[in-house]
C-alpha cells in the first residue's frame, strides 16, 4: 500500500543515521508500492549501482536504538512499556534494514520495475525533491 507521494509525507520518514539523512528500505518499499523483499532483491541484482555512500545496512545496535526511539515516541502511549517493546509472533526482524541516502533513493527509481517507481523517476527528472534538504 503506497502512500501519497508528497514532500511532507516523505520528510516524516527521513532519519539521521551515521551523519546522513536516510530512508529505510521498508519505508521506501511502501512509497514505491512494492514489498521490502522485492526492493532488496532489486538492489542485490544491481549491487554495482549502490556503493556504500548510496546505502548501508544498519548494525544491530543502530536498529535497536532506532526501534527504542520509535517506541518511546509512538502514539501508543497508553500501552505499558513491556507491551510496546515486546514483538508479537511474526513481527521479529529477521534481517537488519538497509538505509538509503538521497543518491540511493534516486538510483532505486531506476532499478525498480513498479509503475510507482516510474512515476517517481519521472517526477525526479522534472523537479528535484527537497525532502532531504534542510
Amino acid at each position: 500500500m503506497a502512500i501519497i507521494l508528497k514532500p511532507e509525507n516523505v520528510a516524516q520518514l527521513v532519519l539521521f543515521i551515521r551523519g546522513e539523512k536516510v530512508l529505510l528500505d521498508a519505508d521506501l518499499a511502501m512509497l514505491y508500492g512494492v514489498t521490502t523483499k522485492a526492493l532488496n532483491q532489486a538492489v542485490k541484482r544491481n549491487s554495482q549501482r549502490f556503493p556504500s555512500d548510496f546505502m548501508f545496512q544498519l548494525t544491530k545496535a543502530e536498529h535497536d536504538n532506532m526501534r527504542s526511539r520509535i517506541v518511546t515516541t509512538s502514539q501508543r502511549k497508553s500501552l505499558s512499556r513491556s507491551q510496546n517493546v515486546t514483538l508479537k509472533r511474526g513481527q521479529n526482524v529477521k534481517y537488519l534494514p538497509y538505509a538509503f541516502t538521497e543518491q540511493g533513493v534516486a538510483m532505486l527509481s531506476s532499478v525498480l520495475r513498479s509503475s510507482r517507481a516510474v512515476q517517481v523517476k519521472t517526477s525526479q527528472s522534472c523537479e528535484h525533491s527537497s525532502s532531504f534538504a534542510a
